[in-house]
Order: structure tokens, then sequence, then C-alpha cells
């Protein structure tokens, strides 16, 4: 297995992964926040929030997969991204229709769970602490299997709907942040 964060020391990478963590849960909870709040009342900020999740994942997996080597070592992350930016252009072109925005997210979720789950596990011996990621992996898979079928039934409320998955998506991101930063620490 290869090391990750090539470019730096040991130290280093733990640091620079245990950063990316603490970002991605840092925005993930703003993003929540903003779901609840503007998202709620405002539909236009919604629509905006629902397409920028899935385009942040895309943008967030290039980021990382660039500074742990690269694209060819990291294609777990170089497909989400692309599975991602796919996600965010097809909830773009269905707004109009909230079911089917759902329906996009979840299997958008299933899909990037699982790839999410392959990175964790791909990183589990040089990092350690990935148990979250992987957890969060296989959670993301389950929602998405409970977005599909909510979308296929009567009520649907759009971004009320996928907001709880990206608080927990922000919860184990930040767990994975302090996870690291206690590891380092010993």
């Amino acid at each position: 297995m290869a090391t990750q964060f090539t470019n730096h020391s040991p130290a280093q990478s733990n640091a620079g992964l245990r950063n990316y963590y603490l970002i991605r849960g840092l925005v993930a909870a703003g993003w929540v926040a903003a779901a609840f709040t503007i998202g709620q009342r405002a539909p236009l900020a919604a629509a905006v929030l629902l397409v920028a999740y899935p385009a942040w994942d895309a943008a967030a997996n290039l980021f990382d997969a660039a500074r742990s080597g690269g694209l060819a070592r990291n294609r777990s992350q170089a497909v989400n991204a692309v599975i991602s930016s796919l996600a965010a252009l097809a909830i773009l072109f269905a707004l109009n229709d909230t079911k089917a925005v759902v329906g996009i997210f979840g299997a958008w979720a299933i899909v990037a769970g699982l790839l999410q789950l392959v990175t964790g596990l791909r990183r589990w011996k040089s990092f350690g602490a990935q148990w979250t990621m992987i957890l969060s992996g296989a959670q993301s898979a389950l929602a998405g299997g409970f977005f599909i079928k909510q979308s296929l039934g009567a009520a649907v409320h759009g971004i009320a709907d996928v907001a709880p998955y990206a608080g927990f998506g922000a919860l184990y991101f930040l767990v994975s942040a302090l996870l690291l930063t206690l590891r380092r620490a010993r």
C-alpha cells in the first residue's frame, strides 16, 4: 500500500489528512446550517445548496487525490470526483422535480459512499483512524437507498430530506480529524 501525501514527512502527512478532514467537516457543517436556515425559506438558495454539495465533494476528492499521489494512485477518489460532478449536473437539470432530485441524491450517496469506504480501507494501514470514514461510507450507501425509496413515495421535501445526511457526514469528518490529532499526539 502506497504512503499517502507523498511529498511530506509522515507527521506532515497525518497533519495534511487531518486538516483535509477538518475542512471537509466544517464545510459540511456550514452546508447543513445553510440548508436548515436559508435553504428552507428560499428555493433558489436550496437549489444552489443541492447542486453545491456533490460539486464540493468532487472538488474535495480531486484536491485530496492530487495531494495523495495523484489520480492514478487514488482511483476511488478519481471515480468519486467524476460521479459527484455528474450528480451535481443531474441535480441541476432536475431541480424542477423534487422527487427526482432526492432520487439522484440517493443514487449519488450510494456510489460516493462505497467509494469513500474503499478510500478509507486503502488508507487504514498508512494512517489508521479511518474507521469513521469507512463507517461514513457504509452509512452513506444505506442512506442513499433510503433516499431512493423516499423519492418513490409521496412525501418528499427536498433539502430537508438530505440535510441530516450531510450532518452525519460533517460529524464523521470532524471525528476523523480529531482521531488523527490524537494519534499524532501519541
